[in-house]
């Protein structure tokens, strides 16, 4: 996930979740949305170009527009080029797009800005859409403080612990069906050196609130520190706060990836699979990759939950989901792609065209439960959903929160903070300054939005 190169006016701050799945990978495109919203028989989505939804695109004229008769005009553009023109065109209320891919970040701030059309109303008359099939955790996010659901998910993931299954074999170690960060620690000190080049463990030190701050949060989280308390005050030099960075930029500096500082989920990716580290804690999506037929490490990883300390869980939660324009003028039209692009008969198009491994999967029950899909993903399709159905994004720590998110704090200010903090921190990976001084300025800056927030 890349960082946004301007800081954009609070209005319109909607930078998605910290959360992760693949940098861009495909340069953007435009197909149509032109600059006038939809009518008639069609609809303007705006999206995100990963390969899923690249993917999508490619089967809708085919299948959907088809079977439905509404054209769909998408813009399709890299991440961050694509979160701009969203907040710009919601946030004003232009109607240009009907639908738009957001995050369970931006979802709740953007319904309580009253920028999006509630999918209560749809839900309750499209039985074929099957509302309940969603996993709790992803339905829970996407919903607003008014009790509405404002977002359906297109695919989810949470965040969990991989390792080579044969170099710990190799080595005499075992790994803990439920590890802990302090045996992580000790794994990675004697996994260091297990084969030539390899290190013990990668884990992101690059600059980004959803790269570096994604797995750092959780291991906050899970050590018993908390970005604000219930009242709104900045705990980011608390001892909790300071012990958990503290172990993040040892472990990292003393057993991790050469350039630490420089390193992403993409650079982590890499890493594991070019044979380079023994571990790697990051999102479950990851998984799916490393276990490719083309991949070097296809049945060689293992897979367990995030490690943690004082939380029975602490894997994130994130999910590109759908969200409709309030100002749309063709909402129903809207909803049934919506409907189509998360549902069930979607998953079971990919699965036969694109095959089992390509479907968006992390959002609905029935998707675990798939004779085809439980195959193809076999190695981590159960632990993927112990993941997900673990996560605890109202209560992802040892103290109650004044916003949900676990890998986040869920208000608009969080985005241009934890990528300041981020800075901070990463310099400390990188040997540039103490982590004392990383949270000193830190603290600083998340005092700020306290004040903005206490009292209120």
């Amino acid at each position: 996930m890349r960082i946004p190169s301007r800081r954009r006016p609070r209005a319109l701050l909607a930078a998605a979740a910290a959360g992760t799945l693949l940098s861009p990978l495909l340069s953007g495109c435009w197909t149509g949305a032109g600059g006038s919203g939809s009518g008639g028989n069609s609809i303007n989505v705006l999206m995100v170009n990963n390969p899923q939804m690249v993917e999508l695109q490619k089967l809708t004229k085919a299948h959907f527009t088809r079977e439905t008769g509404i054209k769909v005009n998408f813009t399709v553009l890299p991440e961050n080029d694509v979160r701009d023109k969203i907040s710009q065109d919601f946030a004003n209320q232009a109607g240009q797009y009907d639908v738009a891919t957001l995050s369970n970040y931006e979802i709740p701030i953007y319904a309580r800005n009253g920028w999006l059309h509630e999918m209560d109303s749809y839900v309750r008359h499209d039985s074929a859409y099957d509302e309940q099939d969603i996993l709790k955790p992803m339905r829970q996010s996407l919903t607003a403080a008014d009790g509405k659901l404002y977002g359906q998910p297109f695919y989810g993931e949470s965040s969990f612990l991989m390792y080579r299954k044969d170099v710990f074999a190799a080595k005499g170690l075992r790994m803990p069906a439920h590890p802990t960060w302090e045996q992580v620690g000790r794994l990675a000190a004697a996994a260091d050196g297990a084969e030539s080049g390899m290190k013990g463990i990668c884990l992101r030190g690059l600059p980004g609130w959803g790269e570096l701050m994604a797995p750092l949060t959780t291991v906050v989280n899970t050590f018993g520190g908390t970005w604000f308390d219930k009242d709104w005050k900045a705990r980011l030099d608390s001892p909790e706060f300071k012990k958990a960075t503290d172990f993040y930029v040892d472990l990292v500096r003393e057993h991790g990836e050469s350039g630490a500082a420089q390193s992403g989920f993409a650079e982590c990716l890499n890493n594991m699979t070019q044979g380079k580290t023994a571990m790697w804690y990051d999102a479950t999506s990851a998984a799916g990759l490393l276990e490719a037929k083309d991949s070097p490490v296809r049945g060689k990883l293992g897979y367990v939950p995030a490690p943690v300390e004082k939380t029975e869980s602490s894997g994130w939660l994130y999910t590109w989901a759908w969200g409709l324009q309030k100002a749309s003028h063709n909402s129903d039209k809207a909803w049934k792609f919506i409907s189509w692009a998360s549902g069930k008969q979607y998953e079971q198009l990919v699965g036969d065209t694109a095959g089992w491994s390509d479907v968006p999967a992390g959002k609905r029950a029935s998707t675990y439960t798939n004779a085809a899909y439980r195959k193809e993903a076999a190695a981590f399709q159960d632990m993927t959903r112990e993941a997900i159905e673990g996560a605890r994004p109202r209560d992802p720590g040892v103290q109650p929160r004044p916003a949900p998110g676990i890998q986040f704090v869920g208000i608009p200010e969080f985005t241009d903070l934890d990528t300041k903090v981020s800075q901070e921190i990463s310099a400390a990976i990188a040997g540039r300054q103490s982590v004392d001084a990383a949270l000193s300025k830190s603290q600083k800056l998340a005092e700020k939005i306290s004040k903005e927030y206490r009292g209120r």
